[in-house]
């Protein structure tokens, strides 16, 4: 949903009444504006305040829903992600309607239930939050590179417990909206608008309340790239950029907030699942990339990698602090360069693969797949103590 461009022609919008939240939404078929206009207005109705803007590059029926005020975005090219350039947009559209708060919701929001968009709006507009963000109910095998990747890392580094740290729906004060559109404009000057943003980050670091909403099941938008390589390399390391960036506020040590209850998506299995052509992968990434990993890695984890190309698919299992220690040293070679950062990210995705078959075993185990992922967290919290001594002094474990 990223945005050509900042506010400048949006129709009505000089002259809509002062409203309480802005609503903007992405391009999208005309069945699924239907469904998320609908919801709005049930959401309107029983949230009090001066009533919702739904602002959308479409052409909206502003006569089939009353109760909303409608303007015109600016044309966007719809995206699996919220970028810089939707920031910006999102706090140019508020700041000339006089909205307290906003609501930004991505590609396939139609799947969201009108409690989900309540909940995640009331939070900003009651002065609950700065950043309302979601926690999707995904099925077992979606979202690993965040279960993975961003959420352990988020969690380790910022000390914070969103599950989504990439949320495609939002919610925000006008001071978070303020703090994101003031960080995007470094990207969309630079001719940038479509990187990825990390509000979880930005909150934490202005100190801003985050509140995390259960809004159930959502149908995630699928990113218009058919390389998954090319998309695992771009989030994490749009993601690498922004710890290096904010690396002076996470080497400090922070309190981890209470556990939230804990969540079951229920024991599921992936008996079914083939791990074969990762684990395949994996090993022919052993043979032909061992020379850089052990650029990037200390022998102790060349170690470990040695030994599970050896290990049977079916006992095939990646030790949570193995994983840990594999992500944090990537993430110290970005910082260096140690090698092309695009070369680095490549050499992650088979180690990635492997993780993801592992935690498919292990799932099909019957260990719920929730709660190995938040020992994998756990692990990453545990070894931070290692990332920041390879931050401060990285030839520490050169060989």
């Amino acid at each position: 949903m990223a945005t050509e461009n900042p506010i400048h022609e949006t129709g009505t919008t000089a002259s809509v009444a002062v409203v309480s939240l802005l609503v903007l939404l992405p391009a999208m078929p005309s069945e699924q504006q239907e469904r998320v206009l609908s919801n709005l207005a049930d959401v309107n109705a029983a949230l009090p305040g001066d009533g919702f803007l739904v602002a959308s590059p479409d052409p909206l029926p502003a006569d089939a829903y009353p109760s909303l005020s409608i303007t015109q975005a600016p044309q966007s090219n719809p995206t699996w992600t919220l970028t810089a350039a939707d920031f910006t947009s999102a706090y140019h559209l508020a700041s000339q309607s006089g909205a307290r708060a906003i609501l930004i919701l991505g590609s396939e929001s139609a799947s969201l239930s009108p409690l989900a968009l309540r909940e995640l709006a009331d939070a900003v507009l009651a002065g609950n939050a700065d950043l309302a963000v979601p926690c999707y109910d995904l099925p077992p095998r979606a979202g690993l590179v965040n279960s993975a990747i961003l959420y352990p890392l988020t969690r380790a580094l910022f000390a914070t417990r969103v599950r989504f740290p990439l949320g495609v729906d939002l919610g925000l004060s006008m001071r978070m909206a303020q703090r994101l559109a003031t960080a995007a404009q470094r990207f969309t000057a630079s001719n940038q608008a479509e990187a990825i943003l990390w509000p979880v980050e930005e909150a934490q670091v202005a100190g801003f309340t985050i509140r995390e909403i259960d809004v159930g099941r959502r149908d995630l938008p699928q990113p218009a790239e058919a390389d998954f390589n090319a998309v695992l390399s771009r989030v994490t390391g749009s993601l690498f950029a922004d710890i290096d960036a904010k690396a002076a506020f996470w080497q400090r040590a922070r309190l981890l907030p209470p556990p939230r209850s804990p969540v079951s998506r229920g024991v599921s299995s992936d008996s079914s699942a083939d791990i074969t052509p990762m684990l395949e992968s994996f090993r022919f990434a052993y043979t032909n990339l061992r020379e850089i990993w052990s650029l990037v890695l200390p022998p102790n984890s060349l170690l470990g990698l040695k030994r599970l190309t050896v290990t049977d698919s079916a006992a095939f299992r990646m030790p949570d602090n193995l994983w840990s220690r594999i992500v944090y040293d990537f993430l110290v070679a970005y910082r260096l360069r140690t090698i092309n950062r695009g070369h680095l990210l490549g050499a992650l995705i088979p180690l990635y693969l492997a993780w993801v078959a592992s935690h498919i075993n292990i799932t099909a185990s019957g260990i719920d797949g929730e709660r190995h992922i938040e020992a994998v967290a756990a692990a990453f919290e545990a070894d931070k103590p290692y990332l920041v001594s390879r931050w401060r002094w990285p030839d520490r474990f050169n060989p």
